[in-house]
């Protein structure tokens, strides 16, 4: 099973005139509620320091997206821990309030699609000066909002030692406890009991304090999966949590898998797609800042059984993915493979 790409994508591409955004917008984050749609999206323009905010578009059908306003509706702070960027926002709701997980860093990443893989712009600092700050290293921010249009920060909810990114929050709680999905790029080596950085997972009584242990839920298997993150707000099925995940290869090429967790207890995966069900294929998503080929989904709403996924491609468009929910879980259950992590 392919997730079916929607034929006129890409849905967002970068805007000429506005600079904050004139070269990338991708990733983005998204909700449905009283027949709009909504898809809060990364952006950044051609500055030498790539300094990265987030925007906002509305549709009525799902496809056709119209930006809300000409400026960023959330940028980097003036002087705080996340004054560098602002990426990649996940959005749950409680009760009237958004909750927007996000990475950030201290300073801007600089233009990191011209250095090696996975590395971004660290300031010259001496060596008495923490490593997060020398290294500029990524943490994960949390950020509460009536509106998507006005935001109030909360502050970290990952370690300061960790690069963590792909923080994922649960969008309802779970026995009385909140879940989160996180990917801390440390923690490998026979210790962690995964060779590459995989996604973990973790409750918390608050939300805000994450103090109970993480487990290990899923870490690479297949040949198009080295390294894995999360991607997507888990989705409630009567089979289980669908959660969607990335799963990056030996080339650096980003593809989409699939796994459905128990509904009581989400440190369990009851089955687990062995083939990806989404690939870089369209020059868009080949040919951006990523050469190689990026497909990042960041959001993902059901409406009358129709999951619309939401992703970012090669790092500078928004493109949108279907599925019918019930085939798609039918899909996981059938081409799942038996999993280490799996809990007895």
């Amino acid at each position: 099973m392919k997730l079916k790409k929607f034929e006129g994508n890409p849905i967002l591409s970068p805007h000429e005139t506005n600079e904050w955004e004139n070269l990338v917008v991708c990733n983005p984050g998204a909700w449905y509620e009283d027949g709009t749609f909504y898809m809060m999206y990364r952006a950044a323009g051609d500055d030498f320091d790539h300094k990265i905010h987030f925007g906002l578009a509305e549709s009525k059908d799902g496809f056709n997206f119209n930006r809300v306003q000409d400026q960023p509706v959330f940028s980097p702070s003036e002087d705080g821990p996340d004054s560098g960027c602002v990426e990649d926002p996940r959005i749950v709701k409680f009760g009237d309030t958004y909750y927007i997980t996000y990475a950030y860093r201290a300073f801007p990443p600089g233009q990191y699609w011209k250095y090696s893989y996975d590395a971004v712009v660290a300031p010259e600092m001496d060596e008495f000066h923490p490593e997060l700050l020398r290294k500029n290293i990524a943490n994960t921010g949390l950020a509460i909002s009536k509106d998507l249009k006005t935001f109030r920060r909360v502050g970290r909810i990952t370690k300061p030692e960790l690069d963590d990114r792909d923080v994922i929050i649960f969008p309802e709680q779970i026995n009385g406890k909140y879940y989160m999905l996180h990917r801390p790029k440390e923690w490998i080596g026979a210790e962690y009991g995964t060779e590459y950085p995989a996604i973990w997972i973790q409750s918390s009584d608050d939300m805000v304090n994450w103090k109970h242990e993480s487990d290990l839920l899923l870490k690479g298997e297949e040949w198009w999966e080295v390294k894995v993150g999360g991607n997507t707000p888990p989705i409630k099925t009567k089979e289980g949590w669908v959660m969607l995940y990335h799963g990056v290869d030996k080339d650096n090429c980003y593809r989409v898998g699939a796994c459905l967790l128990d509904l009581e207890d989400p440190t369990k995966i009851l089955y687990r797609t062995k083939d990806f069900i989404m690939e870089p294929e369209e020059e868009w998503e080949k040919s951006g800042l990523y050469k190689w080929g990026v497909v990042f989904p960041t959001g993902n709403v059901l409406v009358d059984d129709i999951l619309y996924i939401y992703y970012g491609g090669s790092d500078q468009y928004c493109g949108v993915a279907t599925c019918n929910i019930d085939e798609l879980v039918e899909f996981i259950k059938d081409n799942t493979k038996v999993s280490p992590l799996v809990l007895s």
